[in-house]
């Protein structure tokens, strides 16, 4: 047998009115083959090869059942090892354990929930060490929720006066100050944590001071 490629070099050969002599000189290939080629195009396409039987075959019947009538709960492989045992299985685990793979329902991907706020209302800071030790960097970024646009400032230390700078170079990044900003246990705004909610915590006295508004 010749290849695919070869098969369609000698029809291209005869399109463009060779003998059958001189494809089978060009190609390399007997004149026998080249005309059994011409006359069946199907000859040099290659033929799926039935699936070959393996030890687990005889029992995938059993598996399906025993995993349907199990469903939504999951059998262990290794629990239907033993029951494969004891009726003759000789396979081994991984077979097993691959096939079990295959009949798993596949979970529905939930869809992602964007989060929104109207323009101007929410914007979200968040400060994380780049590198520790005497040449420390950290970095300042604020988003916000409804252009998701963002604000990045690298800094080299976490005093509250460089916090404080880093939000009026976001506001004139933005045009604007928002409405409400979300903070997340930064040790700069928030000196100490009781309970959940609003009103429960310790707030650094110079970065309250930057918040309030004006009198």
């Amino acid at each position: 047998m010749v290849g695919v490629e070869a098969a369609l070099e000698i029809r291209v050969l005869h399109r463009h009115g060779k003998s059958i002599r001189e494809i089978a000189r060009e190609t390399g290939v007997a004149r026998n083959t080249v005309r059994r080629y011409l006359r069946d195009e199907e000859a040099a396409r290659y033929k799926p090869r039935p699936p070959r039987s393996t030890k687990l075959h005889p029992f995938k019947a059993y598996v399906g059942e025993r995993l349907g009538s199990a469903a939504p709960e999951w059998i262990p492989a290794s629990v239907l090892l033993m029951e494969l045992r004891e009726r003759g299985y000789r396979g081994g685990y991984t077979m097993l354990k691959q096939f079990m793979a295959s009949l798993r329902p596949k979970q529905a991907v939930e869809p992602a929930i964007r989060f929104e706020t109207e323009p101007g209302e929410q914007m979200q800071v968040d400060w994380a060490v780049i590198r520790r030790g005497s040449n420390r960097l950290s970095v300042f970024v604020a988003t916000l929720g409804w252009s998701r646009a963002a604000y990045v400032e690298f800094v080299t230390d976490e005093r509250v006066e460089t916090l404080i700078e880093a939000h009026e170079n976001a506001f004139l990044a933005f045009g604007g100050t928002p409405r409400e900003v979300l903070y997340d246990n930064m040790r700069t705004v928030v000196l100490e944590r009781h309970g959940y909610g609003r009103g429960r915590h310790r707030f650094h006295p110079g970065f309250l001071d930057f918040a309030r508004p004006p009198v």
